[in-house]
């Protein structure tokens, strides 16, 4: 049996050694994990597409069956009231007009509201108070170990790695 780097199992490894391979470990994690998040927002995409797919047919379908409801519209005008054919019509397009401006009004005042809204300036000012307050802050002391404390190993790594 051996170790993932390879080495006998139960053979003392350097503290080079160990922190390579914990490093080693940690960058192929790292890898796996951006390629777990690729793999899902690709599923997510794709779920996505296919719903805006099936709501554009059902949004299609709706459009090409209007005409159908205008003369239903028209005629269930006649049989009710009597009236003239092109009456009745004029009546059904009428009807058509007055959706179609109560519609135009709600987008209109949405629209205001959107024009009107900071949402990107009020995060744009939170993350700057946010940096503002971090700079300032100071970090917490520290309690100094004494010298028979710190193992020789951080010594060794530290004189290393400077």
């Amino acid at each position: 049996m051996s170790a993932p780097d390879g080495s006998p199992v139960g053979a003392e490894r350097s503290i080079g050694q160990l922190f390579a391979s914990a490093t080693a470990d940690m960058s192929a994690l790292v890898h796996d994990e951006i390629a777990l998040a690729k793999a899902q927002l690709k599923q997510d995409v794709k779920r996505g597409a296919t719903s805006g797919g099936a709501f554009t047919a059902a949004g299609v379908l709706l459009l090409f069956s209007l005409p159908m409801l205008n003369f239903a519209l028209a005629y269930g005008i006649r049989t009710w009231s009597g009236w003239n054919l092109a009456v009745c019509f004029l009546l059904s397009f009428a009807a058509n007009v007055l959706i179609a401006l109560f519609l135009a009004l709600i987008g209109i005042v949405f629209a205001k509201k959107a024009k009107k809204g900071r949402g990107p300036q009020k995060v744009a000012a939170s993350v700057k108070e946010t940096a503002g307050v971090l700079q300032k802050a100071k970090p917490h002391p520290r309690p100094e170990l004494p010298e028979d404390r710190v193992p020789q190993a951080i010594e060794a790594v530290a004189r290393s790695s400077s």
